[in-house]
């Protein structure tokens, strides 16, 4: 697949705003990561490929004043450029990255690779890596053991049709051995505190697929989501709430 998915076209450009509120930040433990396992200091010209709005980019702006921003769709663009005016941002795609070769020491993608695994995205991921680069993919995962994050699952999973994702597995299918190493894994505990509005109702009528459904079918999502906050006994009646998640980082070396 070349340019980008319909649904995370649609999806993402009507709900670039609510994408921005609901979405949850990373743990603070990943910044150890990023500067041990990824080796990203100070001298370090970091990619952040699929940046989105920018959540993730601003903790890498933290450790690599060196950062570039690749994000295709316009909406999310501009929802970085407004939180990180100081922030290189250029449009482009995993397979068509408008960067020189050998410009980076790290690419990382946070909650996107999914979108765009494939042979030809990791052959220009390589393009752009320096020899011994090194590749990060970062995302936050739902802890479905808990009974009302499983039951948001339910809701929203008879929506996604062909819509590429995280938990299908299928992302590990372009390692092959051909371009990297095979994805090393480091977990962590992270809750996304908030308003029930914030992280529920925000969060996932920005996941791309519910956000590109027709008003009815939309409207039918938001009232299931609201009727669980409004019922389930963990959920009703508070201002604030927990959403548990497990941010899994993996690291992988540019092979020569």
């Amino acid at each position: 697949m070349t340019g980008v998915h319909a649904s995370a076209q649609q999806g993402f450009s009507t709900q670039a705003v609510t994408y921005a509120q609901g979405r949850p930040n990373y743990p603070r433990q990943l910044t150890g990561w990023l500067t041990e396992t990824l080796r990203i200091d100070a001298q370090s010209t970091v990619i952040d490929l699929g940046a989105g709005t920018g959540k993730f980019t601003r903790l890498l702006s933290t450790l690599a004043p060196t950062l570039i921003a690749v994000e295709p769709v316009a909406a999310m663009g501009a929802q970085l450029a407004k939180l990180l005016p100081g922030v290189r941002l250029v449009n482009g795609t995993a397979e068509s990255i408008p960067l020189a070769s050998a410009s980076a020491d790290a690419l990382v993608c946070a909650q996107a690779f999914h979108w765009f695994s494939t042979q030809a995205a990791l052959a220009e991921i390589h393009r752009v890596l320096k020899p011994g680069g090194r590749l990060g993919l970062v995302w936050n995962v739902r802890d479905e053991s808990v009974g009302w994050v499983a039951a948001i699952t339910e809701i929203i999973t008879p929506y996604e049709g062909d819509t590429p994702r995280f938990h299908s597995g299928r992302w590990r299918e372009a390692f092959t051995g051909k371009y990297f190493s095979d994805p090393e894994v480091t977990c962590f505990a992270y809750s996304h505190v908030g308003s029930p509005q914030e992280v529920v109702m925000d969060r996932f009528l920005s996941v791309s697929f519910i956000a590109a459904l027709p008003a009815a079918e939309k409207a039918s999502v938001t009232a299931q989501l609201r009727t669980l906050i409004d019922t389930h006994p963990d959920l009703r009646g508070r201002d604030t709430i927990a959403f548990p998640y497990q941010t899994q980082a993996y690291a992988c070396h540019r092979l020569p």
